[in-house]
């Protein structure tokens, strides 16, 4: 049920927990106190939220996260800071797709890593990797890459 204060926002969350957290939390605005609410829950759903699964403008999803800036294990947002994967405008992670991304398979416009596929450069590896990617979750467009430069890199004839 929701939990009534005099601050500005709202914040509710179930009754049903696992140690000391509740399966779902969602928290926006200010606590009476002045500070920003934050939802802490197994799935936290807010402005700023904790949570092994969590839609946030900015948040911790240790699984997996949706927003606008997210630090977590799979990051889907605007800045999405991963360790496994991440896919937005500025992405990171182990699989980084995004406009500028760093990861060891990386497509991106601009970006570094251990195999890219970008605007001007495509590491055969990444092209492979990332074809076998579209291929496997449905995606079958890609199915001829574009022409691949020689491996000496960006600008070599």
């Amino acid at each position: 049920m929701p939990r009534v204060d005099n601050g500005i926002g709202f914040e509710w969350r179930t009754q049903t927990e696992f140690y000391g957290y509740p399966l779902v939390c969602i928290a926006f605005g200010r606590s009476d106190r002045g500070g920003m609410r934050v939802a802490r829950g197994y799935l936290a759903i807010g402005q700023f939220a904790i949570g092994l699964i969590t839609l946030a403008q900015f948040g911790v999803g240790f699984l997996f996260g949706f927003g606008q800036v997210i630090v977590g294990l799979t990051a889907v947002s605007q800045v999405a800071v991963a360790m496994l994967f991440g896919f937005g405008q500025l992405a990171t992670g182990y699989v980084a797709i995004g406009q500028m991304a760093v990861g060891y398979y990386t497509l991106c416009q601009v970006g570094w890593g251990w195999h890219v596929w970008r605007q001007g450069y495509s590491d055969p590896e990444a092209v492979r990797f990332f074809c076998d990617l579209a291929r496997t979750i449905g995606l079958d467009r890609l199915r001829n890459p574009p022409r691949l430069l020689p491996e000496n890199g960006p600008g070599t004839r």
